[in-house]
């Protein structure tokens, strides 16, 4: 690893990926080459972590029903590790609430 384990900046990062639902997966360079994947088992639920054509590293999580097509989720690279999240919540997207207001006359 290039990054001292002393090194502020790393241990904050940690603290937030661990703190926020990011769990780590493996390190980048088990998955090197373009179209190459890593399978886990993660909480549970079948994740594959592939690295796409875009050089892009990607998760989905494999779905038990019958003929489900992957499900993406967020994975990040930090510091050369492969971290994915797993919390639902993070993966709704949520519409901007439109507020209405009315202005007063003085």
């Amino acid at each position: 690893m290039t990054v001292p384990p002393d090194d502020p900046r790393f241990r904050r990062e940690m603290a937030s990926a661990y703190r926020s639902g990011w769990h780590f997966v493996d390190l980048a360079t088990a998955i090197p080459h373009r179209g190459d994947a890593l399978k886990i088992t993660l909480f549970g639920e079948p994740i594959v972590v592939a690295r796409e054509q875009d050089e892009d590293v990607r998760a989905y999580r494999c779905l038990r029903r019958p003929r489900g097509a992957p499900q993406p989720i967020r994975c990040a690279i930090r510091y050369g590790m492969i971290f994915v999240n797993l919390d639902q919540r993070d993966h709704q997207l949520i519409e901007p609430e439109t507020i209405t207001a009315t202005p007063r006359s003085a």
